[in-house]
């Protein structure tokens, strides 16, 4: 066991006093966020609602999840966040893996023009008319197609791809598979920790995106959680901007409501946001895994 000097001691203690306390600004205001959910509305506008509700109450959740448009908002958050991650992860890594193969002629070109789209790009006009000429204006797929390719993603996928040891591919050819074979049979089982890991980060886009559909989208069924919950926060500004131009009637109102709008979107905010957090304890351990334990064998 090593022993610290009182230095030390004091330099830990700060170091931890410091990450506590960072650690309590990040986490606190989802925690009041979470107690201000299942607090009664009327009893939250009163203020002093910080650590635990004052007035517990589920009528916050129960007019969330017996609104419909609140349930089919969440159920195309789901939608697109399965089918965006698989099939972007799945092309990202297809093109990385061609994008690899040293032979490929004219492979300096193609990722010299990647990486011009990293950092220039058409706008947001010649993206809108893009899309509406190819019909994709209210459709399933303007979630889908236009984000399809990550070129960061496909970066770290071809660095990753470059350091597999080439008598991994050579064996399998030797075996008699092909390139399909290859990449799917050989490359991809061995690329669980980046895949997970890209598949996170994709996943958290598409369950956190609101712009885009707010842009694309005008038919309220094709509304994800996040532009749905977007809708309500903004609702809840107008309602306390109309709050200061009558105090006095609306707090009368506020005694009569036991749910505000301020209470329904800490609810919907919960219900948009813990289920991408969950899924964080089941790809932690990719994040530290040695990337290629157990593909080769001395």
């Amino acid at each position: 066991m090593i022993r610290l000097s009182p230095s030390d001691r004091v330099l830990m203690a700060f170091i931890y006093a410091a990450l506590a306390l960072l650690a309590f600004t990040t986490f606190y205001p989802f925690w009041n966020a979470a107690v201000i959910s299942f607090n009664k509305g009327s009893d939250t506008m009163l203020g002093g609602v910080t650590f635990w509700p004052r007035a517990f109450t589920w009528e916050n959740y129960e007019i969330v999840f017996n609104d419909k448009r609140i349930l089919t908002a969440f159920g195309v958050s789901v939608l697109r966040t399965v089918v965006g991650t698989v099939l972007s992860v799945l092309a990202t890594a297809l093109f990385a893996y061609g994008l690899s193969k040293r032979e490929l002629m004219g492979r300096k070109f193609y990722m010299v023009v990647c990486i011009i789209t990293m950092y220039f790009s058409g706008g947001l006009i010649p993206t809108f008319l893009l899309i509406r000429g190819l019909g994709m204006m209210n459709s399933f797929w303007v979630f889908i197609i236009p984000s399809l390719i990550s070129v960061w993603n496909m970066i770290i996928f071809r660095t990753f791809f470059q350091e597999l040891p080439a008598g991994l591919e050579e064996s399998a050819k030797i075996d008699g598979c092909g390139n399909w074979g290859t990449f799917i049979r050989i490359v991809m089982p061995l690329s669980g920790p980046v895949v997970a890991t890209l598949g996170l980060f994709t996943a958290v886009y598409h369950w956190n995106d609101w712009f885009l559909p707010s842009i694309y989208i005008t038919n309220q069924d094709l509304f994800p959680i996040q532009t749905m919950l977007k809708q309500i926060l903004s609702s809840n500004i107008m309602s306390e901007q109309m709050s200061q131009m009558d105090s006095a009637a609306q707090g009368r109102l506020g005694q009569m409501q036991t749910v505000t709008t301020k209470s329904l979107s800490m609810a919907t905010m919960m219900v948009a946001t813990v289920p991408i957090m969950l899924v964080y304890p089941f790809v932690q351990k990719y994040f530290v895994k040695g990337v290629l334990v157990g593909s080769l064998k001395g």
